[in-house]
């Protein structure tokens, strides 16, 4: 499954079949988020949130990918992705676009 940030793909023709997304809501455990307290203390990256948020945009964009794959869709064009806090600790992370065919 092809996946562009851009609204065509350049030599092909598309037809727009509907917007797909994917999403998922994460959080770390609770040793984790007493650890990343403390990295707050002295600054800098809290790695184990990185990784989560890696992992949930991972999920996020399988999710997407699959149900654009149910409408039998070659590629996802104009891809974005977002998140938000949900809770403290807990953030979640969304990826959508345009599913399409290519045209014969």
């Amino acid at each position: 499954m092809k996946l562009v940030s851009i609204d065509h793909i350049p030599g092909k023709e598309l037809e727009v079949l509907e917007i797909v997304k994917g999403n998922v809501v994460m959080t770390k455990n609770v040793g984790r988020d007493i650890m990343a307290g403390f990295k707050t203390l002295v600054g800098g990256e809290i790695a184990g949130y990185t990784a989560m948020l890696n992992q949930a945009r991972q999920m996020a964009v399988k999710r997407m990918v699959d149900e654009a794959q149910a409408l039998s869709a070659d590629a996802i064009v104009n891809v974005r992705y977002a998140s938000a806090a949900v809770m403290q600790g807990a953030a979640e992370v969304i990826a959508y676009g345009t599913a399409v065919k290519y045209k014969s």
